[in-house]
C-alpha cells in the first residue's frame, strides 16, 4: 500500500495481490475510511487500485500535537461471500493510514480547500474561533433583551465570528433550521436557511425575510426572518439551529459558501 499525502488530500495506491500470495483481491472489496468511500480509479496493466479522498473525507478524523496535524483513516479490505456461503477463503483486514503535516509551516503558498482558511492560519488559530448567533433590537445596536414576539414581528439575528489575530475571515450562515426541540432532526422542522447560504424562508410572496447587505463587516452577518409558528402546535417556544462556516476573505463567494436571498421584483 502507497499513500501519498499531498496539499489538500491524500492518494492510496494498493496493489490487489493486498497479501503477496498471489491471489489478487476484488476491487470492490477495498474501502477508504469509516464512509466506506469506493475507489477513483483502476490500473489493470498494474493491478492496483487508487482511493482519492479529501483530507476531511471518508469520515478521517484528524489529532493536533503541538507541533503536527495528523489525518487518520482506514484501508478497509471486506471480502465478499464465497460462492458456496458454508466456507470463507480470505479474512477481512484493516490498515491505518496517517498523514502528518507541520503544524506551524504552510504546505504552499494557497489555501488549501476544503478547509476555510489558508492552511498555517488555521492550524494555529483553530481553537480560537469563537462563532455568535444573538437576536439583536430593531436598530442592531444591541442584542434584544426578551425574546417574546408576535405573528407580524420580524426576528434580527446577527451572525457573527471573532477571530481574534486570525487573518481575516468572511463569515457565511451555512443553514438554518426551526424546530420545536433543540437539534435539526426533530419533526416538525422548517428550513430557513439552506443550500449552502440561501434564506429559502424569503421565497414565498407572503414573506419579507432577507440577508441584510451590505455586511457591517466580512466577520459579521444579518438577516431578518418573519415571525411564525408550526401549524397545529399550540407551544410557543421555537428554537432555531445554525451552521456558520468562514472562508478567507480574498475567496471569492461560490456555490458552497455563499448569502443568497430571494429577489422576488
Amino acid at each position: 500500500v502507497m499513500v501519498q499525502c499531498q496539499e489538500s488530500q491524500l492518494v492510496v495506491t494498493v496493489h490487489r495481490d493486498l497479501f503477496g500470495t498471489g491471489r489478487l483481491v476484488n476491487a470492490a472489496d477495498l474501502t477508504l475510511g469509516p464512509a466506506a468511500c469506493k475507489h477513483s480509479s483502476l490500473n489493470p496493466a498494474h493491478n492496483t487500485v487508487t482511493f482519492t479522498a479529501g483530507l476531511h473525507e471518508c469520515g478521517s478524523i484528524v489529532q493536533i500535537t503541538p507541533d503536527s496535524l495528523i489525518y487518520r483513516t482506514l484501508l478497509n479490505y471486506d471480502p465478499s461471500p464465497a460462492s458456496n456461503p458454508v466456507i470463507i477463503r480470505s479474512n477481512p483486514a484493516v490498515i491505518p493510514i496517517e498523514c502528518h503535516y507541520p503544524r506551524r509551516e504552510n504546505v504552499s503558498s494557497n489555501a488549501i480547500r476544503p478547509t476555510w482558511a489558508p492552511f498555517s492560519s488555521t492550524l494555529s488559530a483553530e481553537e480560537r474561533l469563537v462563532f455568535s448567533l444573538r437576536l439583536m433590537n430593531e436598530d442592531w445596536s444591541a442584542e434584544r433583551p426578551f425574546t417574546g414576539f408576535q405573528l407580524g414581528d420580524v426576528l434580527n439575528i446577527q451572525a457573527e465570528v471573532a477571530t481574534e489575530s486570525h487573518v481575516p475571515l468572511r463569515l457565511f450562515v451555512d443553514s438554518c433550521v426551526a424546530a420545536l426541540s433543540p437539534g435539526t432532526d426533530s419533526s416538525p422542522h422548517y428550513a430557513i436557511i439552506d443550500f449552502n447560504g440561501c434564506l429559502v424562508d424569503g421565497r414565498s410572496d407572503d414573506t419579507s425575510s432577507a440577508f441584510i447587505t451590505p455586511r457591517p463587516r466580512e466577520d459579521m452577518l444579518r438577516f431578518q426572518i418573519d415571525v411564525f409558528r408550526f401549524a397545529g402546535d399550540v407551544r410557543n417556544l421555537i428554537y432555531i439551529t445554525c451552521h456558520l462556516k468562514v472562508t478567507p476573505v480574498d475567496q471569492a463567494p461560490d456555490p458552497l459558501n455563499k448569502a443568497c436571498s430571494f429577489n422576488k421584483a
